[in-house]
């Protein structure tokens, strides 16, 4: 298994990041509160990696951080909750925000991501109360991961507007969401001094 991986970042096309590491480029599907963290592209970094093989695709998913790989292997635990969506839950909260959410029962926040129905959250909540609380992930975790943060520095170069827009609106759709909701959310937060990954922060903040 492939656990961890440290090299340069040669793109970045959320929710996929590919990093070059001995010669050889990895895809490496990422949530958004761990794309947040990344250094620019052409520098190096690392990432701590799960790795799922399945009979059409063998796909490979990073973390900033140890927790939020940890956090993540709970979710795909849970009945019916395969690596896409635990990765959206993870792009639309940190992981400290989704063991706060689950321990306070709180439903109604869990249902507002993409893919994540009340039978779902419902069941998030009682398979995964207990497991999480043991994590006992810290306010300073929080800090770090939470989307929106205003001292995270992204660090990445202004893109044209359409360019922008395009952008942000693509991750949304492969995050699950909607078209017609992530064209219409993006519209809403949009302003021009924004980077396509601080743009995907905003929208993915307004709808949580």
């Amino acid at each position: 298994m492939i656990g961890l991986i440290t090299g340069k970042i040669l793109a970045k096309q959320p929710p996929e990041v590919l990093i070059e590491a001995g010669g050889i480029g990895y895809e490496v599907n990422m949530p958004m509160t761990s794309i947040y963290q990344l250094p620019e592209i052409g520098e190096i970094t690392t990432v701590f990696t799960h790795f799922v093989v399945r009979e059409d695709a063998q796909l490979l998913f990073g973390f900033a951080d140890k927790q939020e790989r940890i956090v993540f292997r709970e979710l795909i635990k849970a009945n019916g909750v395969g690596p896409k969506l635990a990765l959206t839950i993870l792009s639309g909260m940190s992981a400290a925000q989704l063991v706060q959410c689950v321990g306070f029962e709180d439903v109604t926040t869990l249902v507002k991501l993409p893919g994540v129905g009340k039978k779902t959250a419902e069941r998030l909540v009682v398979e995964l109360k207990d497991r999480l609380a043991k994590l006992n992930l810290t306010a300073a975790d929080d800090a770090v991961l939470i989307p929106g943060t205003p001292s995270l520095d992204i660090g990445n170069t202004i893109v044209p507007v359409n360019d922008v827009r395009e952008e942000a609106l693509s991750a949304l759709v492969a995050l699950g969401y909607k078209p017609a909701q992530a064209s219409k959310v993006i519209q809403s937060v949009y302003k021009d001094d924004l980077t396509s990954e601080q743009l995907i922060r905003e929208a993915l903040r307004s709808m949580v």
